[in-house]
């Protein structure tokens, strides 16, 4: 980690001025965003699942396949996002 002493780069617009902080964006490749959206999706189904049959009875058991579906979902991203990162693993390791 390379410490610096740049200043914030300062706008004025209109009469407010804002400044701007000379910060590296991080490198977030999604795999824990992505893997946190699929375990909230499988706990709110199983959360529901003991709820089947009032759920039949308002007509509303599209909420258990919609929690399945985002669990499903999920598992494609998450295998998405770990084939990515691979890639750009590979990628910053030959250019190196």
């Amino acid at each position: 980690m390379e410490l610096r002493d740049d200043q914030p780069t300062q706008h004025e617009i209109g009469k407010r001025t804002y400044l701007i902080a000379p910060v590296e964006p991080l490198d977030v490749d999604g795999v824990r965003t992505v893997q946190v959206g699929t375990g909230i999706f499988l706990l709110a189904f199983l959360g529901l699942l003991p709820f089947w049959g009032r759920l039949e009875e308002e007509g509303q058991t599209w909420l258990l396949w919609m929690c399945l579906t985002g669990v499903g979902l999920g598992l494609l991203g998450t295998e998405y996002c770990k084939r990515r990162r691979g890639i750009r693993a590979e990628r910053a390791a030959d250019g190196e």
